[in-house]
């Protein structure tokens, strides 16, 4: 069932309107629901194609449904529309105004809102993909604190890699840490590249969510297959930079392993025909960011490693 959970008038004689579509098992032998959410930020479309998977796959399957799935496939439908960022009406970071003390503006009372709207859900999954600038492989991000609280629940995920690390995506003002205030798990997913839909990738973490549903008691049927995901904890995580302006060429593949001292890639310069800077790993891993926009400045990054010795 689609329900709008807010309706704010905009200037322009429009509505602003956040939907939510809440799929319900028709007999329910549990009141557990799971809520999916994506969209926070315009040029983040990888959500998009899983909300679509997830609703035609659970609808065409509902004997399989115990539970309930409340899918908000549109927190900023703004800025999806002109694929921008940011909310387009006050340039501001969605995901940095979900725990205002006391909500003022349009988006801090939407924001507050939607995290009303969730509470009491036994999970959330805030679905997210990168900027234009870097390709993420599929990884759940996580606070250093809240490592002992969500690690069971992000392995279940079917992701690469959990990483642990004080990240913007889940620190102060996002979702993530508004729920996780509230008491409902909640675990960020990024993956991909900003303004674009890998499927395979989305293919991947929708496998997750099934996982995640089934072991919470949503979702009758196992999943199978699920990687076990590499944790940051088990190694550093190195982040390359380019030390000089100038066209970066790849050599190497996403989510690849490289020995240490293998060469990443080339920072070129077109006037000249020259070489300004080999870039070359700095220590035996794997690469899960890669530099996805060629054109770089000094102190741009261009990949980042988990470190896993010489195995």
């Amino acid at each position: 069932m689609i329900e709008n959970i807010i309706k704010v008038k905009l200037a322009t004689d429009e509505e602003l309107t956040i939907k939510r579509n809440s799929l319900c098992a028709v007999n329910p032998e549990t009141d557990k629901r799971i809520a999916i959410v994506t969209g926070i930020h315009g040029d983040e479309l990888e959500g998009q194609y899983i909300c679509y998977e997830l609703v035609k796959t659970i609808t065409a399957n509902m004997q399989n449904l115990k539970g309930r799935v409340d899918i908000y496939p549109a927190i900023n439908p703004l800025g999806l529309e002109s694929a921008c960022r940011e909310i387009p009406t006050s340039a501001l970071d969605m995901n940095r105004v979900f725990s205002a003390a006391d909500p003022a503006s349009i988006s801090e009372l939407i924001a507050q809102k939607v995290v009303e709207d969730i509470k009491g859900a036994v999970a959330c999954v805030d679905i997210h993909a990168s900027n234009i600038f870097i390709r993420e492989i599929p990884q759940v991000r996580i606070l250093p604190r809240d490592s002992d609280y969500l690690m069971h629940y992000a392995k279940m995920l079917n992701t690469d890699l959990v990483w642990v690390h004080e990240s913007g995506a889940v620190g102060g003002g996002s979702l993530a840490e508004a729920l996780i205030n509230a008491g409902v798990p909640t675990l960020a997913v990024e993956m991909g590249v900003g303004g674009r839909i890998n499927t395979e990738y989305c293919e991947q973490v929708l496998h997750g969510i099934f996982n995640l549903m089934h072991n919470l008691g949503i979702w009758s049927v196992a999943e199978h297959g699920i990687s076990h995901p590499m944790i940051s904890s088990d190694g550093e995580v190195h982040v390359v930079h380019a030390s000089d302006a100038g066209v970066f060429i790849p050599r190497v593949e996403h989510n690849m392993w490289l020995a240490k001292g293998s060469e990443i890639g080339e920072i070129v310069t077109p006037i000249t025909g020259t070489v300004v800077q080999k870039i070359t790993a700095p220590e035996s891993g794997v690469i899960f960011s890669l530099r996805e926009y060629p054109i770089v400045s000094e102190g741009s990054i261009i990949a980042r490693m988990l470190s896993m010795g010489s195995y």
